[in-house]
């Protein structure tokens, strides 16, 4: 049975260039409908299951410090209500875009039981937050930290970006200089990848989005690995830093191919061996919860074929990567007799390295982890 859960929040007071993720414009949207169909959803896939032991949550959106104070006060104390079983030790991490005085919805948070955030800095570059769309700047990032280490929060994770239009080596340089200056415990870092139906798409449709050269970025993503490790994070994942005993719970459970519920408009799940997403409108999200039916869009029950690939391609992102006794123990399978040759022949190529507990990229396979993905793939 799961121990993670995910809740989406889609509303946004501001859209980015770059984000596919489900969301609506906050204003003069059905808030508090959708926050009862949620618990409406909450309460439904709960009906005849034992009550689930929690270990890890992870509220994201959208924004969910676009919610009114109530309004994230009415959430928390559902989700505390209908999961009886939240572990003394749960990480209950929460996304905060930030700007403004946040102070009463942090304390809100802390109060219920929130332990973590994950602020969306992108860039400390104001021109490159303007031409990605946020509207915040690097004072407002100082501030939502100060605030929140102010009302008690000791687990700190902040969000960065590089490849961006426009970015230089120099420009992402600055970034990181700023960054590691912050006392936080957690990065994630990722690069730009334009998706379907956001600003970035229809501009490069349009030949108007100029990015970095692929050189540039490979460049940008090398400093960062070196500039984490010189500050003490441990780069445990592709695109995660943390200082030592702050790896994300959270996303270990994406990473470690563990089921998860998954709960709000365009939230997706995997339990008990069935893979699903939700129906992404919140209007549509809403009526469902009030006909009485599951918002499920589509689900699909994962074969044991598919799990022992996704098990190999979710556990490489891992630097210490894939563990031989954790796949024999879920698989029943020894995995060199199934994966033996893809194996040998990436090592053949540099890509993986192999020790007699288990499987990961070398410092060349990083750079070209998406190929080596690739070979795990069911042909």
């Amino acid at each position: 049975m799961p121990n993670a859960l995910y809740v989406h929040i889609p509303f946004c007071e501001h859209i980015c260039h770059y984000c596919d993720f489900n969301k609506v414009f906050l204003h003069g949207q059905p808030v508090d409908e959708y926050m009862t169909a949620l618990e409406d959803e909450m309460e439904r896939v709960l009906q005849n299951r034992d009550v689930p032991f929690i270990d890890s949550i992870y509220i994201g959106g959208g924004t969910p410090t676009a919610l009114s104070v109530e309004q994230l006060d009415r959430l928390l104390t559902s989700m505390r209500r209908l999961f009886p079983r939240i572990s003394d030790h749960v990480e209950w991490t929460v996304e905060v875009n930030p700007g403004g005085d946040l102070r009463e919805k942090l304390q809100v948070m802390f109060e219920k039981g929130v332990n973590r955030l994950s602020i969306g800095a992108q860039t400390f570059d104001e021109g490159l937050l303007h031409k990605i769309g946020r509207t915040h700047n690097q004072t407002d990032v100082l501030e939502t930290i100060e605030q929140a280490k102010h009302i008690g929060f000791t687990n700190l994770s902040v969000d960065l970006m590089f490849g961006l239009p426009g970015q230089t080596m120099d420009m992402f340089k600055q970034t990181l200089e700023s960054a590691c200056k912050l006392s936080v415990e957690h990065f994630s870092a990722y690069s730009l990848k334009v998706e379907e139906k956001t600003v970035f798409f229809n501009m490069q449709r349009k030949g108007k989005l100029q990015l970095p050269p692929e050189e540039e970025e490979l460049n940008m993503y090398k400093f960062l690995i070196e500039q984490m490790s010189e500050h003490r994070f441990l780069p445990y994942e592709i695109s995660n830093f943390a200082k030592k005993g702050f790896e994300s719970r959270h996303n270990l459970t994406y990473w470690n191919n563990d089921e998860y519920f998954g709960f709000g408009a365009g939230a997706h799940g995997y339990v008990d061996g069935v893979r699903y997403a939700n129906v992404g409108p919140v209007t549509k999200y809403i009526q469902l919860a009030r006909d009485n039916k599951k918002p499920i869009l589509e689900s699909h029950s994962v074969s044991p074929r598919e799990a022992m690939e996704e098990f190999m391609f979710m556990g490489l992102r891992k630097r210490k990567g894939v563990e031989k006794k954790q796949f024999f123990t879920r698989y029943g399978q020894v995995i060199d007799n199934v994966y033996g040759t893809k194996i040998r022949k990436l090592k053949e190529k540099g890509w993986l390295e192999e020790t007699e507990k288990s499987i990961y990229l070398t410092e060349t396979g990083l750079f070209l982890s998406n190929e080596v993905f690739e070979q795990f793939l069911i042909e």
